[in-house]
């Protein structure tokens, strides 16, 4: 009797060591979207959507909301204008440190409450299946060109264009950057041949890779994308080689994150830093990992606040090399 005791009372002290969260919403949740339909945040979120539902992580429904206004101002003075409102949760990404610096808009992200970074962003440079076949080849073409090779992209003066920026300055080709509302329309217009190439991610082409209509020439990283399962009939996400394998050291990682709106209460942020732990956790989650080719990652608290200051500082450097720095 004394053991089942001790083992009941092992059991109750268990689980008071993980109380129940204090806060958790009553009415339904809206993913905020800086970007338009078919782009790499709006996929995120609508797995992010399917997971809570399918997992049951929370009794409030989800609801997804694009606002890619403004190159995505409209998303983030959105947020900056909520506070107090922990029904909403803005999925972020560099945005949140090239736009204010480009446009003299009035945010900074640490307006708002930080939640989590729950992955990393790689970029390819991609470019039709009828242009060149490597990297090499694609340079020469675009430097012999009688006009500058237009490179589609996600917003003017972010990262795509940056990347294309930093294209020019060390191969001497010329591009003109085209920027379009999402990274779904800048891959249909690189199939259709009205551009000779984009930037996109990974998850923006993966359907027009895997149709045979695109070619990965090379990944702005240090190292080669991790997954090595066949997307296309030949090629994984891991036989793409490093832009600075095949002569071109250009590198470049985007975060995505969880923010809150400012002035929430720490319950409410610790409610969702729960909640998006959880969501990495999922199958779903792992299943867009791989298929998307994002790179895994959990930071929260000190860890991510961190890391926030760093990239912010990255990227600011980056803009103003660029030019893109507002004065």
């Amino acid at each position: 009797m004394r053991k089942v005791t001790g083992v009941v009372v092992g059991l109750l002290l268990a689980a008071g060591a993980a109380p129940a969260l204090a806060w958790e919403p009553t009415k339904p949740v809206e993913i905020v979207v800086a970007a338009g339909a078919g782009g790499a945040s709006d996929q995120m979120a609508r797995m992010m959507q399917a997971a809570i539902q399918k997992n049951g992580l929370m009794k409030a429904p989800v609801v997804v909301s694009l606002k890619g206004g403004a190159s995505g101002a409209e998303a983030l003075m959105y947020m900056k204008s909520s506070d107090g409102d922990a029904n909403k949760v803005l999925i972020a990404y560099s945005l949140i440190y090239m736009l204010p610096l480009s446009a003299k808009i009035p945010f900074n992200w640490r307006d708002l409450t930080p939640v989590a970074v729950v992955a990393m962003d790689q970029f390819v440079l991609w470019d039709n299946a009828a242009g060149p076949k490597s990297l090499k080849d694609f340079i020469a073409a675009a430097k012999a060109s009688a006009s500058p090779f237009k490179m589609g992209g996600t917003g003017s003066k972010r990262e795509d264009h940056v990347l294309t920026i930093f294209m020019e300055k060390k191969t001497g080709a010329k591009f003109s950057y085209l920027p379009y509302k999402s990274g779904g329309e800048a891959a249909t217009q690189l199939v259709g041949n009205h551009t000779e190439a984009n930037v996109n991610n990974p998850s923006e082409n993966l359907e027009v890779w895997r149709a045979g209509q695109v070619r990965a020439l090379c990944v702005f990283d240090k190292e080669r994308i991790s997954y090595t399962t066949k997307v296309t009939e030949t090629q994984s996400w891991n036989d793409i080689p490093t832009c600075k394998e095949e002569g071109l050291d250009v590198q470049y990682l985007m975060l995505r994150a969880m923010f809150l709106p400012g002035k929430v209460s720490q319950e409410q942020q610790a409610f969702y830093v729960d909640l998006f732990q959880k969501i990495s956790q999922t199958p779903e989650y792992r299943d867009y990992m791989e298929k998307q080719a994002l790179k895994p990652i959990f930071l929260k608290g000190q860890e991510m606040l961190k890391f926030l200051e760093e990239d912010d500082a990255l990227n600011k450097s980056l803009m103003t090399e660029a030019g893109f720095a507002a004065p």
